[in-house]
């Protein structure tokens, strides 16, 4: 049961990163692809009726990791509690800037949510990248489960990092690289005439970070940290994860120069999708390692709830996804096609 839990958790936080990453990527890459204001009115149009559902997906990853392994949940919360509110501030920046932009008519108004928008999602990618990274590298666990981090110590990811060291920092920038990609493709697959044009060429330019950061955080990450050689070493048929991800990479580059939109936006999240796969298994039965004593790592075995809980909840979780699924179907339907200023 904590093994469907654990898959459970993954999907949401997968899914999250899919509709809320095209989001960020954007904000990130909309000052770039919009060059006048109606421009980024359309960039904006793209993520107007649905980027406050999209969130629906972190609040489900929340509240599934909350009820399944509430160990972990009080643990990560307590520990990473300085970064976890700026991220809280940086969500409440993105959401005022989408829908305070257009309440005032004025030179100077436009331009400062603008900004807060780019910002604020720029932001987000690196510090949800650097989360993954902690989780991936490990945090100081003691006896009793908890942990504290500062932001940052001497940037080494040895047994007392801070949040931030070359490796989280990294990781941040991939993730940056990532989400970039990621709503590039979004607005070249919802958008028309230059606004397109510019969104598959800004694309094309990131797929190369995306390529560099990538490769270059997969060698940090099995030097760093050993159970990722292990779980693959174990479980050899999990490589299928890491090759899928180079596959979809590949297809976004070929299907971006062929102007397929649709295509690599589905192959983008694919390989965000396959990547974050390939980590949860490398981790796993881990939800939170110990970089200090492995015994001290918090497990699916010693962070979950009560069985009981775990397979009743399971009864009220199943048709509670189905319902937003299907709400989710009908949103994005409801919405198709390519958006213009009128």
């Amino acid at each position: 049961m904590e093994t469907i839990w654990f898959w459970l958790v993954a999907c949401m936080l997968v899914t999250y990163v899919i509709f809320d990453g095209f989001d960020f990527g954007a904000g990130i890459v909309h000052f770039l692809v919009a060059r006048t204001d109606a421009e980024r009115r359309v960039v904006l149009g793209t993520i107007g009726p649905v980027w406050d559902g999209n969130e629906v997906w972190l609040l489900a990853a929340g509240g599934t990791l909350y009820f399944a392994f509430p160990a972990l949940y009080a643990s990560s919360f307590s520990g990473f509690y300085l970064p976890l509110t700026m991220v809280l501030w940086l969500l409440i920046l993105r959401g005022a800037s989408i829908e305070f932009r257009n309440h005032v008519e004025s030179p100077v108004w436009h331009p400062l949510w603008d900004a807060g928008f780019a910002v604020a999602s720029a932001l987000l990618a690196i510090f949800f990248g650097a989360a993954l990274g902690n989780v991936v590298r490990g945090v100081p666990l003691d006896a009793s489960g908890e942990f504290f981090l500062p932001l940052w110590t001497d940037w080494t990811p040895g047994k007392s990092p801070g949040i931030l060291d070359w490796y989280t920092v990294l990781a941040g920038l991939a993730a940056l690289a990532a989400l970039a990609l990621h709503g590039a493709l979004w607005v070249a697959l919802k958008t028309s005439g230059e606004i397109e044009a510019r969104a598959r060429r800004a694309a094309g330019i990131v797929w190369w970070g995306v390529l560099a950061f990538v490769t270059l955080l997969t060698l940090a990450s099995f030097t760093i940290q050993p159970r990722l050689q292990a779980s693959f070493a174990a479980r050899p048929w999990g490589w299928l994860f890491p090759l899928l991800a180079v596959a979809a990479l590949l297809a976004v580059w070929g299907m971006n120069r062929r102007s397929r939109e649709r295509g690599a936006f589905l192959a983008s999240s694919l390989f965000l999708a396959a990547m974050l796969v390939s980590a949860a298994f490398g981790l796993y039965p881990c939800v939170l390692p110990s970089n200090g004593d492995p015994a001290l790592s918090l497990t699916i075995a010693n962070a979950s709830a009560a069985q009981y809980g775990l397979r009743i909840g399971l009864v009220w979780f199943i048709p509670g996804m189905l319902l937003a699924a299907l709400y989710f179907r009908y949103a994005y339907r409801s919405f198709a096609g390519k958006v213009h200023v009128e």
